[in-house]
């Protein structure tokens, strides 16, 4: 079915020190959301987060 909207099923969720954790972002492919994982990590400073790749309605989650 092509009814013109984009899907973006994979999501990148970061993890923060407290266990929080926060939708940084959605994309088309899980190869372009692990790039945006792999960038975020390799980033350097700061407290350490974890980030990590999802699909939605993975496990009965996010959506």
């Amino acid at each position: 079915m092509n009814d013109g909207t984009i899907t973006l099923p994979w999501l990148v969720i970061r993890e923060d020190d407290n266990g929080d954790r926060y939708r940084v972002g959605r994309y088309a492919t899980r190869a372009e959301a692990q790039k945006i994982v792999d960038r975020l990590d390799s980033g350097g400073g700061g407290p350490k987060q974890l980030y990590w790749v999802e699909k939605i309605g993975q496990n009965g989650r996010n959506g």
